[in-house]
Formats: structure tokens, C-alpha cells, sequence
């Protein structure tokens, strides 16, 4: 049987240009008879709840860069298996078109296909200098953009779903800036247990200075829209061999087995792709 082929419309070639209870539970029972309401807010309570200091500020505020009001959207499309070529062609010749636009305040971070992790997908990163409000710009201009409407349309066919969030970039990460090639690309995601936001950003902190030394931090964000208390970290390496001795050379550092052992217990999922970047990406 002859294998499904993913044609391309001639909207689309014109686009491309051509063709229980325990006895910690009893003693507190027993010891809140003796005390007062008042009372439990300070020793009964602290039995059961970790001590943070008291925050007015949220979390978004409190881990995120001052110094920059940068929003990021990150896409994840996953792509019919048969039209994985046709949907890079198309991604690569409309995309810098519409960024050539000096009024359009939305740049192209990276653009990727998943090598390893979940196949046939296209990962793409964007950073809008100026927060929510260049957000709605750019997309109140991609209304009236007939190209871009276009290659919506075309693009629709061979996609199987696609979905995204909005991050923000901690503050202690590097912002990402385009780099030569070549490069692989290793996007970790972690799915943080709700409230454990700050605890992750604060031994982050801590631990980034172990995995600088051979320039693979690339950029660390945190969720705002789409699912919540989700980390995106992302690395580059030369290789697969490069990658495995830069990661085992961070467990012979001292502390680094420290940030793992107070951060593992605040993951409920986690997940790596390793990336190729198309050829458009900036980080290549």
C-alpha cells in the first residue's frame, strides 16, 4: 500500500514562494483543648502548616525579572506523521515574514522539531517585549494579516492539535539569546505540586552556578496561562555524549546533590525532549 503523502495546496505553494490518623494527630487534638483560638494560629497550627514568611506579593512578582516586562509563549504542535516536511516548509518560509515588520513587538526565540520524547511535534518560542500589552498588539495586527490568515488555514490541515502556555522567565536564568549551531536542544518540564512555586525558585537560585560553566543554561521560565505551576528548563549541548558528561559533571560538584534533594520531593511529573532547531530558529 502506497504510503500517505501530505500535498500542498497552492495557497500554500505560493506562500512558500514556489513549488489514617497517627499519634501526631492525638497530641495535637489534646494540646489545641488548651489553648486559644489565638494561640492555635501560633503554636497549634505550626504542628501542621511549613513556616514562609508572609507574602503580599504573588508569585509571578516575587521570581520573575524586574529589570524586564518580557512575556514568552511557548507552542507545542503535533503534526500528522505524513506532513511533518510540508508543515517545516511552510513554518519556515512564512514565520520570518512576519517578524520583518520594525512595528511588531514579538521576536522569535527558538523553533524546533522533538527528536526524542513525543514524536511528529514542532515546539516554537516567543518573547513579546512589553508584556500583555504587546501580546494583544500582536495579535490585533495578525487579525488583519492576510499571510499569516493564510498560513493559519494551511497550516490547520496538517496538525493533528496544538496547545500553549505563557511563561515568564525567572529571574536567576539567563535570557535567551540566539546562539551558532550546531546544537541539540533538551527542554525539561517539570509539573510542580501547587504552593511549591517559591521553595523551586529558591533553590534554583542556588544551584544555576553548577550548570553554567559550559554555557548550556539557555533560558528557565515559569507558567502564567495554561496549566499552572509548570517549569520549562532549557539546555544546549553539542551531542547526546555532550550532554551526558556535562550532566554528570554537575553530581560531582558540591551542592548540586543538595538542589536535587530538596527539589525532587516538589515534582508530581517531569518530562525531557531532546530538539533539533528548524532553520529559522535563532538558536540554533
Amino acid at each position: 500500500m502506497a504510503p500517505r503523502l501530505c500535498s500542498i495546496s497552492a495557497a500554500a505553494r505560493r506562500l512558500l514562494g514556489g513549488p489514617g490518623s497517627g499519634p501526631r494527630d492525638v497530641a495535637a487534638v489534646a494540646a489545641a483543648r488548651f489553648y486559644s483560638k489565638d494561640n492555635e494560629g501560633s503554636w497549634f497550627r505550626s504542628l501542621f502548616v511549613h513556616k514562609v514568611d508572609p507574602r503580599k506579593d504573588a508569585h509571578s512578582t516575587l521570581l520573575s525579572k524586574k529589570e524586564t516586562s518580557n512575556l514568552y509563549k511557548i507552542q507545542f504542535h503535533n503534526v500528522k506523521p505524513e506532513c511533518l516536511d510540508a508543515y517545516n516548509s511552510l513554518t519556515e518560509a512564512v514565520l520570518p515574514k512576519l517578524h520583518l515588520d520594525e512595528d511588531y513587538p514579538c521576536s522569535l526565540v527558538g523553533n524546533w522539531n522533538t527528536w526524542y520524547g513525543e514524536q511528529d511535534q514542532a515546539v516554537h518560542l516567543w518573547r513579546f517585549s512589553g508584556g500583555y500589552p504587546a501580546l494583544m498588539d500582536c495579535m490585533n495586527k495578525l487579525k488583519s494579516n492576510k499571510e499569516y490568515l493564510e498560513f493559519r488555514k494551511e497550516r490547520s490541515q496538517m496538525l493533528l492539535s496544538r496547545r500553549n502556555q505563557l511563561l515568564l522567565e525567572f529571574s536567576f536564568w539567563n535570557e535567551p539569546q540566539p546562539r551558532a549551531g550546531p546544537n541539540i536542544y533538551e527542554l525539561r518540564t517539570y509539573k510542580l505540586k501547587p504552593g511549591t512555586m517559591i521553595e523551586w525558585g529558591n533553590n534554583w537560585a542556588r544551584a544555576i552556578k553548577y550548570r553554567q560553566e559550559n554555557q548550556e543554561a539557555v533560558g528557565g521560565f515559569f507558567s502564567q496561562i495554561g496549566e499552572l505551576y509548570v517549569v520549562h528548563h532549557l539546555w544546549a549541548y553539542k551531542d547526546l555524549q555532550s550532554r551526558e558528561e556535562t550532566r554528570n559533571a554537575a553530581w560531582r560538584k558540591r551542592g548540586w546533590d543538595e538542589n536535587v534533594y530538596y527539589t525532587v520531593p516538589l515534582v508530581r511529573h517531569m518530562e525531557s525532549r531532546i530538539m533539533i532547531p528548524l532553520k529559522i530558529s535563532p538558536l540554533q
